[in-house]
């Protein structure tokens, strides 16, 4: 796994006042085809790493990176009527190879030259070799959101296939990826990498800006789209076509990657001032059938891989519903502002599997939670793959009728013998007459008691308690619903406990 997560970024800037100058290199015309015939191209031949950048910049420390800053004034686009303005990442430490970055405007792509003016640097930074031609790590967008004549931004592409997101008045928090490949497997996960960008430049005026990339890896290329438009939710339209160079058994389309060290589920292995440390907290998915699904997530001790075998999935996504201060008491993270990610996919994705991948960590440095789609089938060397879906980053990006699970709690039952589950349900209409709604709990591997169903006055919804025995098993899958009259009155709350 990739475990770098924090990529030093500013959150706010004023409008900038100066436009980018380009590169010395001649417009070339520019259609969206040309990036998939380049992928195409790539997946005819072997795969060929890309020279990584001198070594100056690969041997910069932390805090030397960390205080080499873009200067807003520089961005792309900035200081002119266009709508939306790109600020850029150095190369180096972490990033060691860097992506080429081109502006498509009236349909001719010029690429953006690297200028070292374009940074600030600390009095600590070296000297570094750097000409034009060098390249960038990524790239941050910014736009108008909510203060007039001031920019936001809301969206950064950096690293790998990595890319974030934010709604209005959110902090980052996870990442989405172009693909995932191998993950969890036990000879090594692959990382394919966005290795070319193409920006096109918004009309004034305009609310959606449209980027393209590029991607590599040994076993897979691909040509990407992305038409993002920021609010209150940041919502991006993906469309993609790969090219598999070798055989691929174990893909994942629309991945998200996020962190979960601990919460009231489990907490024993961290003296922390914080009740609880999380980007996101659980996994939700809407099945082929429409059933409604929650699984909170958990930090093992050891790895585990989670499917749920569906066809046709509605869309998953990773979410943070903690949304309270004192839900985590940190002044500095804000994992209350943390964003939610939901998948949407476009058309029928067939059979497969969402797919979530636990990792143990013992910081909150790393990421450690993957989820995603796996197809069933498998795809042969030559394969030609295409796939649509949305992305949409906010608060609550996906919300249905059903009352969420708002709290999962655990811990020894204080009186006999087993392990008390506690379940929170958010207020509901459906919970207006609660005499006549039924708990329905199970387990195929361990004895659960009655479960006790009472209104919680603190939140107006519903609480559901039970407790089970796990004896000597190491894991125990458990299933949990509200209904009324046999109808679903709640989300399904599944949850893996393991010894």
């Amino acid at each position: 796994m990739m475990l770098s997560r924090r990529f030093f970024l500013a959150s706010v800037s004023s409008l900038a006042l100066v436009p980018r100058a380009f590169a010395a290199a001649p417009a070339e015309p520019f259609e969206r085809a040309m990036v998939t015939a380049m992928a195409r191209d790539l997946a005819s031949r072997a795969y060929a790493p890309r020279p990584s950048v001198p070594e100056p910049w690969q041997a910069l420390t932390y805090e030397q990176y960390r205080s080499i800053r873009f200067r807003i004034d520089h961005g792309l686009w900035a200081g002119t009527e266009t709508p939306f303005s790109v600020d850029f990442f150095a190369p180096g430490l972490y990033f060691p190879r860097a992506v080429q970055v081109e502006a498509v405007e009236s349909g001719m792509t010029r690429p953006v030259a690297f200028e070292m003016d374009m940074f600030d640097t600390g009095p600590e930074v070296p000297p570094l070799p750097a000409d034009e031609a060098l390249g960038f790590s990524g790239l941050r967008l910014r736009t108008e959101m909510h203060r007039p004549g001031e920019t936001d931004e809301f969206c950064v592409f950096q690293g790998a296939s990595y890319f974030r997101a934010i709604g209005l008045g959110e902090a980052y928090g996870l990442s989405a990826r172009g693909l995932a490949l191998k993950t969890g497997d036990p000879m090594g996960e692959e990382f394919p990498d966005f290795i070319r960008f193409w920006l096109e430049r918004p009309e004034p005026g305009q609310r959606t800006m449209v980027v393209h990339a590029l991607m590599d890896s040994p076993s897979v290329t691909g040509a990407y789209r992305f038409e993002v438009t920021a609010g209150e939710d940041t919502v991006m339209e993906v469309e993609a076509t790969l090219f598999a160079r070798e055989d691929v058994d174990h893909v994942g389309f629309g991945p998200l990657t996020s962190m979960f060290l601990y919460d009231a589920t489990d907490r024993t292995r961290f003296d922390d001032f914080r009740p609880a440390v999380h980007d996101s907290n659980g996994l939700m998915i809407r099945n082929g059938a429409g059933e409604v699904i929650w699984r909170p997530l958990a930090n093992p001790r050891a790895l585990q891989i989670s499917s749920f075998v569906d066809e046709n999935p509605r869309g998953f996504g990773l979410m943070q519903r903690a949304r309270d201060f004192a839900d985590f008491a940190d002044l500095e993270a804000h994992y209350h502002r943390r964003p939610g990610l939901w998948v949407k996919p476009h058309g029928d994705w067939g059979k497969g599997a969402v797919t979530l991948v636990e990792i143990p960590a013992d910081q909150e440095i790393y990421d450690n939670i993957v989820a995603y789609w796996r197809p069933a089938t498998p795809y042969a060397a030559g394969s030609e793959i295409s796939l649509a879906y949305r992305l949409t980053w906010g608060e609550e990006p996906h919300r249905t009728p059903l009352p969420r699970v708002i709290r999962t709690a655990m811990g020894e039952k204080t009186f006999g013998e087993g392990r008390l589950v506690v379940i929170d349900f958010e207020a509901s209409p459906l919970f207006d007459d609660a005499d006549t709604l039924e708990p329905i709990v199970q387990s195929p591997h361990a004895q659960i008691a009655p479960p006790v169903l009472q209104r919680n006055p603190d939140t107006g919804g519903m609480r559901l308690a039970f407790s089970f025995v796990p004896g000597e098993v190491p894991l125990v899958e458990l299933r949990a619903q509200l209904r009324h009259d046999k109808e679903p009155a709640s989300e399904v709350w599944l949850y893996r406990w393991t010894a």
